[in-house]
């Protein structure tokens, strides 16, 4: 699926277009940055990564260029179409492949081409908020994944204070406080801003929201840390609110296991 591009409002933008927009505003160009910094610090050498929400393959590109296997799916078939050509030595050597085609078909029979299991999965850019059933992805994501795979995936905050100038913000306030997640209309679809504790429930019972990071680039440091999970809401909420994108990094939990969900906000 194609993700947003830097502004919510607009037409579709995809291919080389995409690229020119997505690249031509710093904040943005810092925001890949970090989040392709935090795969690196999670994921072990040589893992398998499967990118979903692909979009042009900048980031399938990097991670194979880093030493990863790559496989990647993307909704958009001039996403796809770009993607194809920007990765087409990488595809012909074997180190990334690309499944593209219809969403339900994804989910009910899609296999990440060339690996028998996943590492990571990876969604940068903001591919879940344009997902009305997270649940369903989650069981999709589990199924692939190894025993201890995870999920990393960029969303759009909340709370971002660059988003109060807007009217929808504030006419979808109490309804993200009260239900915990509002969408606005996009040009692909529904647009769906949700609370940290939205994601842990439609996460589970297949994946524990683990932690939680700004996107923004982060000072080197030997463990990978975030914004505190177990303290209040209105930190949490806080800590996110000057950062457009927040990192969300989910572990995989056994079928049938204690639920272990987390109080979030």
């Amino acid at each position: 699926m194609s993700r947003l591009p830097a502004s919510d409002a607009g037409g579709i933008v995809t291919g080389a277009r995409y690229v020119e927009q997505i690249t031509a505003l710093a904040s943005d160009r810092r925001a890949r940055t970090a989040f392709r910094d935090l795969v690196l610090r999670v994921a072990a050498p040589g893992a398998a990564l499967f990118d979903f929400g692909s979009g042009t393959g900048m980031d399938a590109r990097f991670y194979a260029e880093c030493g990863f296997k790559v496989a990647a799916y993307d909704v958009d078939p001039h996403m796809c179409a770009f993607f194809a050509e920007h990765c087409r030595d990488l595809i012909e050597a074997g180190r990334v492949s690309l499944d593209s085609g219809d969403y339900r078909n994804f989910l009910a029979h899609g296999k990440p081409g060339g690996l028998a299991a996943v590492d990571l999965v990876t969604a940068n850019f903001a591919p879940l908020n344009l997902i009305d059933d997270l649940h369903e992805l989650f069981a999709k994501f589990h199924a692939l994944s190894r025993p201890d795979g995870r999920v990393l995936a960029s969303v759009l905050s909340p709370w971002f204070v660059g988003d109060l100038q807007y009217g929808w913000w504030w006419r979808n306030s109490l309804r993200l406080l009260r239900v915990g997640h509002f969408s606005v209309p996009g040009v692909q679809g529904p647009i769906v801003r949700r609370r940290l504790a939205d994601f842990a429930r439609h996460s589970a019972p297949y994946f524990t929201l683990e932690r939680v990071f700004r996107g923004l680039p982060a000072p080197p440091r030997r463990d990978v840390a975030g914004v505190g999970l177990n303290g209040g809401a209105f930190g949490r909420a806080l800590g996110l609110s000057t950062c457009r994108f927040m990192f969300l990094l989910f572990h995989r939990r056994p079928l049938g296991g204690a639920d272990g969900e987390r109080r979030c906000g």
